[in-house]
C-alpha cells in the first residue's frame, strides 16, 4: 500500500509539471485547426462562382388581357412574370421582409443559426429547418438544387455571403420576389398578385401585400384561403402578425395598420377557363408572334403582356346569350310542350314550301354553331370574337375561320366595284364570319377598309415592343357605301330587322352596323361526324331567327352599354340620308 501511494503522489506531481505544456500543445493544434478551416473557407470563398439561375428559373409566361386590362389568360410553361422592383410597392417589400426575414437589410446574407438547426436536423435525421434568410431562399430556389445535404448547405451559406457582398439588397429582393413561390402555380410576386386578387404587383395594397407574405411559409396550404374557412383563419392570425410586425418597424404607420382589412381572395380552384377565353389568346397569340417576328412557343416563354382589342364583358355575355336556353345539339329550346308550334315555326314551315316539320327542324344528332364578331369601322380592332360554346370540345373558331355559306348575306354588294382586299367577295360562296364583318365594317367607314386586328400593344418588362396602328385602305367608293346602306334600311323600318332568303334553311346571318361598331352574327347546323362518316349540313330549327335576334341585340347593347355612356345609335350613320341615327341591319 505505502509503495501505491508514492507512486500516485508522483503521478500527480508529474501531470501538474506537465500540464502548462500539454495545454500548450492542444492550443497549438486547436489553432492549426482553426486556421486551416478558416483558409479552407476563404480558399472556398474565392473559388465559389456566383451560378446563373435555373433555366426554368428564367422562364416565364405571357399573359394576355382585354382592351380595358382584365386578365384573359397566359400561355406558358411556368405562371411567372418578371417585375422590376419599381412596380412592387415599398409596403409590398416589407411585408414579405417581416414574414421571412426581419433582418434582412443589415444580415450578412446568412442565419448561422438557421445553418447550425439544419446541419443538426440532416445528420440527426430531424425534421427539416427553416429560417433561412431571404438572401439564402433566393439562392436555394433559383441559383442550386434542392436537395438536403451538408455540402449543399454549406454551398448555400458561401454563395449567399458573396451574393451579399456583390450585389445589393435591392436587387437581391427583386430576384426574391421573382422567383419565390406562392401557391396556386403562381411563381413571382407579379403573378401571385393576379392569381389571388386579379390585379397587377403595382396595384397591390397594403392588405394583399401582407396576405401574399403570409403565404409565402407554406404557400401550398395557404393557397386555398378564401374558400376554405379553416386554412383562412389561420393564414389571417399570420397575416395580422406580419402587419403587426410592418408597424412595429415603421413600414406602415399606425393608421394604415387600424384601417388594414384582410382581403378578399379570388375563389380557388379555379373554374374551366377553356370555354370562351382561349379562342380569344389563339387569335391574339398567333398575332402577337407576328408581330415580333417570333414563334408562338417563343412568344409563351418570353414573359410579354399583350394588350387585345377584346372587350370581355361583351365576349361574356355574348357566350351566355347564344347558350341562352338552347341545348347546343339539338338547338332545340326548353320549356316547350312535344309536338307543340310556335308562331315562328309555322312561319317557318310555310316558307319552307310546306313541309312537315319532321324534314325541316333539327332532330337529336343535330349541332347547331354560333359565330359572332364585333369590330370598329375604319380601325379593324375586333371587339368580340365568338367561335364556338366551348374550347375544349371544339378549338376549331368558327368565327375566324369557319366558311359558313353565304346565302344572300352578300347581295347589298352584287354589282359593286370592290377593290382589294374585298374583289373576290361576291364571288366567295362561303365566307368567314370575320371576313363578312370586315365588308360591312368597310360600307360603314364610308368605303375604308380596315384589316382586322386582335393585338393593341405588346411590352415586355415595361417596355412597349409593338403598338397597333390601323392598316386601312379604300376598298369601295364612298356612294357605293352609301348605296349598301339605303339598300339595308330600305328594307325593314325597323332598327333590328330579320329576313330569311336564298341559302334556305342551311345558314341563317345577321349583321348590325353604324359608324362606330360592326356586328355579325351567324348560325348554321351540321349532322357531326360520326367515325368515318364526315360532318354533313343541316337544316337550322326553328328556333334559329329569334336566336339570331337575340344575340345580335343583346351584345350591340352589352357593347354600347360598356362604352362609358356612348350610344352608336344616337350618332350619324354613314351613307344613310343626313339626320338618319338608326343602326342597320343586313340579314341574308
Amino acid at each position: 500500500m505505502a509503495g501505491l501511494r508514492r507512486r500516485l503522489v508522483k503521478r500527480r506531481i508529474r501531470i501538474r509539471r506537465t500540464r502548462g505544456r500539454r495545454l500548450r500543445r492542444a492550443l497549438v493544434v486547436l489553432l492549426a485547426l482553426l486556421a486551416n478551416l478558416v483558409g479552407a473557407a476563404v480558399v472556398a470563398y474565392h473559388l465559389t462562382k456566383i451560378p446563373e439561375p435555373h433555366p426554368e428559373t428564367a422562364m416565364q409566361s405571357t399573359v394576355f388581357v382585354d382592351d380595358h386590362g382584365d386578365y384573359l389568360g397566359r400561355r406558358g410553361p411556368v405562371d411567372r412574370q418578371e417585375v422590376p422592383l419599381s412596380q412592387v410597392p415599398r409596403y409590398v417589400q416589407e411585408a414579405v421582409i417581416a414574414a421571412e426575414n426581419r433582418s434582412f437589410r443589415t444580415d450578412t446574407g446568412i442565419s448561422p443559426k438557421a445553418i447550425a438547426r439544419a446541419a443538426w436536423a440532416t445528420v440527426s435525421g430531424g425534421d427539416r429547418q427553416g429560417g433561412s434568410t431571404i438572401t439564402q431562399q433566393y439562392v436555394k430556389n433559383a441559383l442550386l438544387s434542392p436537395e438536403q445535404t451538408l455540402s449543399r448547405k454549406a454551398r448555400e451559406a458561401l454563395i449567399s455571403i458573396k451574393l451579399d457582398r456583390t450585389r445589393s439588397k435591392d436587387e437581391i429582393l427583386q430576384g426574391y420576389l421573382n422567383t419565390v413561390y406562392f401557391g396556386r402555380g403562381a411563381a413571382g410576386i407579379q403573378s401571385a398578385a393576379r392569381n389571388y386578387f386579379g390585379v397587377d404587383a403595382k396595384d397591390l395594397t397594403v392588405s394583399q401585400g401582407a396576405a401574399l407574405a403570409s403565404v409565402i411559409n407554406i404557400p401550398s396550404y395557404y393557397e386555398k384561403a378564401g374558400s376554405d374557412p379553416k386554412v383562412t383563419a389561420k393564414l389571417v392570425d399570420r397575416w395580422e402578425w406580419v402587419l403587426d410586425a410592418m408597424a412595429d418597424s415603421g413600414a406602415i404607420t399606425s393608421a394604415q395598420r387600424a384601417g388594414a382589412r384582410f382581403p378578399a381572395f379570388r375563389f380557388y380552384p379555379p373554374g374551366d377557363t377553356d370555354g370562351q377565353r382561349q379562342y380569344l389568346i389563339d387569335a391574339a397569340a398567333s398575332e402577337a408572334a407576328d408581330r415580333l417576328g417570333i414563334t408562338e412557343d417563343q412568344l409563351a416563354r418570353g414573359g410579354y403582356t399583350v394588350r387585345t382589342t377584346f372587350d370581355l364583358t361583351a365576349q361574356d355575355a355574348t357566350a351566355e346569350l347564344a347558350a341562352d336556353g338552347t341545348d347546343k345539339k339539338t338547338g332545340e329550346k326548353s320549356g316547350k310542350k312535344t309536338g307543340e308550334k310556335t308562331a315562328e315555326e309555322k312561319a317557318a314551315e310555310a316558307k319552307a314550301g310546306g313541309k312537315k316539320q319532321a324534314e325541316v327542324t333539327a332532330n337529336g344528332d343535330v349541332r347547331v354553331h354560333t359565330a359572332v364578331v364585333a369590330l370598329v369601322p375604319g380601325d379593324g380592332a375586333v371587339r368580340v370574337l365568338y367561335g364556338g360554346a366551348d374550347y375544349a370540345s371544339q378549338p376549331f373558331n368558327d368565327a375566324r375561320d369557319g366558311a359558313v355559306e353565304a346565302g344572300t348575306a352578300l347581295e347589298p354588294f352584287s354589282g359593286m366595284k370592290l377593290l382589294a382586299p374585298l374583289t373576290d367577295l361576291t364571288r366567295t360562296a362561303a365566307p368567314t364570319p370575320l371576313r363578312l364583318a370586315s365588308a360591312y365594317a368597310t360600307a360603314a367607314a364610308h368605303g375604308v377598309y380596315a384589316t382586322p386586328y386582335t393585338v393593341a400593344k405588346i411590352t415586355r418588362a415595361g417596355r412597349t415592343l409593338y403598338e397597333a396602328h390601323p392598316r386601312t385602305r379604300t376598298a369601295m367608293t364612298r356612294a357605293d357605301a352609301g348605296t349598301v346602306a339605303k339598300f339595308l334600311y330600305g328594307r325593314s323600318d325597323a332598327p333590328l330587322a330579320t329576313q330569311t332568303g336564298a341559302a334556305g334553311l342551311r345558314t341563317l346571318w345577321q349583321t348590325t352596323y353604324d359608324e362606330h361598331l360592326t356586328l355579325t352574327v351567324a348560325l348554321f347546323a351540321e349532322h357531326p361526324a360520326k367515325g368515318k362518316k364526315a360532318a354533313l349540313p343541316a337544316p337550322l330549327p326553328y328556333t334559329a331567327g329569334s336566336r339570331s335576334l337575340s344575340v345580335a341585340e343583346g351584345v350591340w347593347s352589352k357593347i354600347v352599354g360598356t362604352a362609358e355612356g356612348h350610344d352608336p345609335a344616337a350618332e350619324p350613320n354613314p351613307g344613310l340620308p343626313t339626320g338618319q341615327t338608326k343602326p342597320i341591319l343586313a340579314t341574308r
